[in-house]
């Protein structure tokens, strides 16, 4: 499944928030510096679907708050 993904690093508490529109709002407490925040994202959505973290990949955005990301379940 596919999933349009809005990013918001340097938060004070890792959340996952869902959208009207069906995306996901997701905050990070790590800084988007080296791509720990995109590592961040990956672990914590591969947590909370109970996939492995190599079953989440970011397709597009890896530069940006705004990412589609695809999960294989």
């Amino acid at each position: 499944m596919k999933i349009t993904v809005k990013v918001k690093p340097n938060a004070k508490q890792e959340t996952i928030v869902a959208a009207e529109d069906g995306s996901l709002v997701v905050s990070l407490t790590v800084p988007p510096v080296d791509g720990k925040a995109n590592d961040a994202l990956i672990k914590l959505l591969a947590k909370q679907y109970g996939v492995k973290k190599q079953d989440v990949v970011i397709r597009s955005g890896l530069t940006s708050r705004l990412k589609v990301v695809e999960i294989s379940v």
